[in-house]
């Protein structure tokens, strides 16, 4: 061979020596090396080398994806309480919360021995038009027998939800008649309100209750607003009790409404996302309404920036218990498979400048969920008294009012609630279930006597001539709770409250319900009298200046202060109904 030839083939050599010593690298680095992965660097790395890994190498078949759907939720719980995944199954539930509706049937429901019982059925819905009542008994689904012991709110609702247009077909057992009712539903599209309850408590003074803010929030509040404008309200009460949050522009948006110009409403700031701060533009309807928000343990996140953007404004009055303490902003992220995490990408911050998540460990977040029990174990719900705020933490409203971060909104009128007439045998039926079984089968019992009266106060008057308890007593010594004479006569009241509010709840619906409760509720009781005293708007301290600044973005150094806070009875039943 030529010299010109053999320097034409000598790249193509070199290359082949190069691959054929990488391969006889990479088999004896695998099979005489003990598998070691020293080439991996980074962290991201070595976690996709240890599923490749595990996948080509491990003793036995592994469900690769099945692995990984366990490893998520375990890797964000590593960063903080409020990072999560959601499974794709799962994320069209979760969002339907808070998106204003969701397709379905169009029923609320709840399961009782083993049965989905329909509890009402939502006006203009897909079941209304086709003759279901609230009282149905659903056992067949699309010809399949659909009861028993493992029946689930989410096994329901996976069966009964679904594309809007496409159809289900139920068999239902209806009392009065012999034999099963087929329906078959065509599934449309059923609104999700967030504002359960809006009227007037008296001549003067509104009430709105909103469970959560979702994307339709800021517009029912506005309806709920004109529609109490219109009946001459000249104070309102925002009631935002247990209401865990949602989307933090629907709280920004509600904020507006009774903030004036230029007043900042909440700012966010993160590693990675620069400071965003949110103001009120001026057109909020109720600029100078007098207003008072409640609050408890369980107002969280947006609950918490709509109370701190009030209390720091001085704009009204916060009434009832410590919040729940979540100052984190999630920001969704969605993969191609359906599945979605919901990643903690700043903090929040209240117009004085705190923040007011509570401290966590990254990694325990069942201490973190539990936090109430630690409240109650240290008096928070007991006493005002129980508590000692984080000097540290001190800042001031606009007026110089002391507030503090690290540990939720604390309210300036704190109201305890009462737990007289708390007894081991109201807590035992309670723990059971007893009142809600009793409370369903009665109104199923006595429907058509109770379908003449459309508000509670006539259906409570008519329940009162009943004997409720004395019945509610026979029906638990049936379950195996001994009849305690003592015990039942300390609690009959609240006997009598829980078993009427739940049966004017399956007649009636939430708002009906609520208003039944806020009769006697005492933090209710406690903003009506503030309204009525005119002491709404609050007032700068009297040992603080009135021309003294916020100092450090709001901080400032003063004598100690405690404060604390009380547990829902611990019998309080609220109903909970499923909706598809």
């Amino acid at each position: 061979m030529s010299t010109s030839n053999s320097s034409r083939f000598t790249p193509l050599v070199i290359a082949i020596s190069v691959v054929a010593g990488i391969l006889i690298g990479t088999f004896y680095a695998k099979h005489y090396g003990g598998n070691r992965l020293g080439i991996i660097n980074g962290s991201s790395n070595k976690l996709n080398a240890l599923l490749r890994v595990i996948d080509d190498q491990y003793v036995d078949t592994v469900n690769m994806t099945d692995l990984v759907e366990k490893a998520m939720p375990q890797i964000l719980a590593e960063l903080d309480p409020h990072s999560v995944y959601i499974p794709a199954q799962n994320l069209e539930e979760v969002n339907s919360e808070l998106e204003g509706s969701f397709s379905g049937i169009g029923v609320q429901f709840t399961i009782q021995e083993d049965t989905i019982h329909v509890n009402s059925v939502i006006k203009g819905g897909p079941s209304e038009k086709v003759g279901m009542m609230a009282g149905d008994r659903i056992v067949m689904v699309n010809d399949s027998l659909f009861v028993g012991k493992g029946l689930t709110n989410e096994k329901a609702m996976r069966n009964l939800k679904g594309p809007k247009g496409s159809q289900v077909k139920l068999g239902v057992k209806r009392n009065g008649e012999k034999d099963l009712l087929d329906f078959t539903i065509t599934r449309g599209d059923i609104p999700q309100n967030t504002v359960d309850a809006a009227y007037m408590l008296n001549d003067k003074f509104g009430y709105v209750q909103v469970s959560k803010f979702g994307r339709t929030t800021h517009v029912e509040l506005l309806n709920a607003l004109a529609m109490l404008n219109h009946q001459g309200c000249e104070g309102l009460i925002i009631d935002l009790r247990e209401n865990t949050g949602g989307y933090m522009e629907a709280a920004t948006r509600m904020v507006n409404e009774f903030l004036p110009e230029g007043k900042l409403i909440v700012y966010t700031e993160g590693r990675k996302y620069p400071r965003m701060e949110e103001y009120a533009n001026g057109t909020g309807s109720c600029q100078n309404m007098p207003l008072i928000v409640l609050v408890d343990e369980g107002s969280a996140s947006a609950s918490e920036i709509f109370a701190g953007a009030i209390q720091d404004n001085d704009r009204g009055t916060i009434v009832g218990r410590r919040s729940f303490g979540k100052g984190l902003v999630q920001q969704p992220i969605d993969f191609s498979d359906g599945s979605a995490i919901r990643l903690t990408i700043a903090r929040y911050y209240t117009p004085s400048g705190r923040c007011i998540q509570r401290p966590y460990e990254n990694g325990k977040d069942s201490k973190y969920e539990m936090d109430w029990i630690n409240r109650y174990e240290h008096g928070e719900f007991f006493s005002k008294d129980s508590i000692k705020m984080n000097e540290d933490l001190r800042y001031s409203t606009n007026l110089g009012r002391p507030v503090y971060g690290g540990g939720g909104i604390m309210p300036d009128v704190f109201v305890p609630q009462d737990t007289t007439g708390v007894t081991s045998y109201l807590i035992d039926v309670s723990n059971r279930g007893l009142l809600i079984q009793f409370s369903f089968r009665y109104t199923d019992q006595n429907r058509q006597k109770m379908l003449k009266y459309e508000d509670e106060e006539s259906l409570n008057k008519y329940l009162l001539r009943q004997g409720i308890v004395d019945q509610f007593i026979r029906f638990a010594d049936s379950k195996g709770i001994k009849r305690r004479n003592l015990l039942i006569q300390k609690s009959h009241k609240l006997l009598e409250k829980y078993l009427c509010g739940n049966i004017i709840y399956n007649m009636l619906g939430r708002e009906q319900y609520i208003r039944y409760l806020n009769h006697d509720d005492e933090a209710v009781k406690k903003a009506l009298d503030i309204l009525e005293r005119g002491e709404a708007f609050p007032k700068a301290p009297e040992a603080t200046a009135p021309t003294e600044k916020r100092k450090n973005n709001g901080k400032e150094k003063r004598t100690a202060q405690t404060y604390g806070f009380i547990k829902e009875d611990p019998a309080e039943i609220y109903r909970v109904a499923a909706v598809c």
